[in-house]
């Protein structure tokens, strides 16, 4: 039996219409602004090997094993994922965890290096599957950018096409130029061309670097460090999101006491030692410029430490040998937070009880502290999350807008759904400026927004 005449044409027409929303779908995503994601510190996975010239500190440390990728104790080449793995909360394992993740500052050469024996590597540089979980098999409990990264997937963006992850090892950080940095440097290295290769593959279109926590220093040194007309040619605009730009008060409590981020089962000062020999760890010590000279950041029975004085609190806690890179080396970077010339939007937690003031008693460092609570994140003080306005406020050729998030915390901006909704916006409008790209409405409102430029 023939259909109707009328009929075929509305058939056709619905298959029209179909093909056509399909490629206006495609013709929109191609024309995104590549979006490159770069996570804070302890984002990504990370891998390790032994050599022979691994020590270990005892039997269990020498027979230890991570679980791997397939449920094998090793792959065949001895590679296995160190960061992370449920094992390191327990406690016999978690000394085996720190010794194998210590790095080392060598005073000769003014560099760092990793534990001898132990090497590591960071996987899928380039892609956003390091970003996504922080172990593959435990989805639910290490997620870490799967939601934000489903979220741009949403709106058309493409793994490998529009879509781009730069995971690094987050235990090193940045110099001062002119001082030695060989794993710093070398990531910033490939995060430039990796910014190149995204804007190449996308018609020359400027990317969108988009990062979170501790990424975001690396991302501002990056682009200080490039002329003027490199980041106009391959950088759109500057997202970032918990961007500890003046340091943090929890850092001290890191190098005082050890911080487990809340973890029951984890002792403090077992894996204290290790947080202390990390290089990005000292960047984040309380900025001077930040946090002035009277505020008293930590009490102790004999002495009071401000932003000021934090080459004799490094003395004081047992850590000297912290003093001589922390002057020379990671200080320096807080005094060079240059306006890079690209828009800026800074989105930030607030309205979460946020270190403020440690008061140790006259059982010293070895003991958690009594903590005073300000403003924040729940782990950057708002002195540091919004310093740019100040530093930035005489700067004609630099935009800047600050988006306030009342009650979302540091990881949780990640996660909080009206939080990616607000990232969604600011992404969206960037590709507005000039594309023929409509973001779909927003789901969330319900929440307060506070912004200024």
């Amino acid at each position: 039996m023939k259909r109707p005449e009328s009929e075929l044409v509305m058939v056709i027409g619905i298959a029209t219409a179909i093909m056509l929303a399909a490629i206006n779908i495609c013709k929109a995503s191609s024309s995104l602004h590549p979006v490159i994601l770069v996570p804070g510190n302890g984002g990504n996975q990370l891998e390790a090997r032994l050599t022979s010239d691994y020590k270990p500190s005892s039997l269990l440390c020498k027979r230890w094993r991570h679980r791997d990728y397939d449920h094998s104790n090793q792959k065949e080449d001895g590679w296995y994922r160190i960061w992370f793995d449920p094992s390191v909360l327990l406690a016999p394992f978690t000394k085996c965890f720190a010794e194998r993740m210590m790095l080392y500052y060598d005073p000769v050469s003014d560099d760092y290096y990793n534990a001898p024996g132990v090497e590591t590597r960071v996987p899928q540089f380039g892609s956003t599957q390091s970003l996504l979980y922080l172990d593959p098999h435990l989805k639910h409990i290490t997620s870490y950018m799967a939601p934000l990264v489903e979220t741009l997937k949403e709106v058309g963006y493409v793994e490998g096409e529009t879509l781009y992850g730069a995971p690094y090892d987050f235990r090193y950080g940045l110099a001062e130029e002119g001082h030695p940095c060989h794993v710093g440097s070398k990531y910033l290295q490939d995060l430039k061309h990796l910014i190149e290769q995204a804007s190449v593959s996308n018609g020359g279109k400027p990317v969108i670097v988009l990062s979170h926590s501790l990424g975001g220093l690396f991302v501002l040194q990056l682009l200080i460090r490039n002329p003027l007309s490199w980041r106009i040619k391959y950088v759109k605009h500057f997202i970032t999101l918990s961007t500890p730009w003046g340091g943090t008060v929890q850092e001290m409590l890191t190098f005082a006491s050890g911080y487990t981020l809340g973890v029951p089962l984890v002792e403090p000062l077992l894996v204290r030692q290790e947080q202390r020999s990390s290089e990005s760890n000292l960047w984040l010590m309380p900025s001077p410029k930040s946090f002035g000279r009277t505020k008293p950041l930590v009490i102790t029975p004999n002495a009071t430490y401000t932003a000021y004085d934090i080459a004799e609190f490094l003395k004081d806690i047992g850590f000297p040998e912290g003093i001589r890179p922390y002057k020379t080396r990671t200080l320096p970077l807080s005094k060079q937070q240059r306006a890079p010339n690209v828009p800026v939007t800074c989105i930030i937690g607030a309205g979460v009880r946020t270190p403020e003031t440690l008061f140790y008693g006259v059982q010293g460092f070895d003991e958690q502290p009594d903590i005073v609570y300000g403003d924040g994140d729940g782990t950057v003080n708002m002195v540091s999350l919004v310093a740019l306005e100040s530093q930035w406020a005489t700067e004609k050729n630099q935009t800047l807008e600050v988006i306030k998030l009342q009650g979302v915390s540091h990881a949780g901006i990640l996660s909080d759904e009206n939080a990616l909704d607000e990232i969604l916006r600011v992404v969206c409008n960037v590709n507005s400026h000039d594309l023929k790209f409509n973001c779909p409405a927003t789901k969330y409102r319900s929440y307060m927004v506070e912004k200024s430029s």
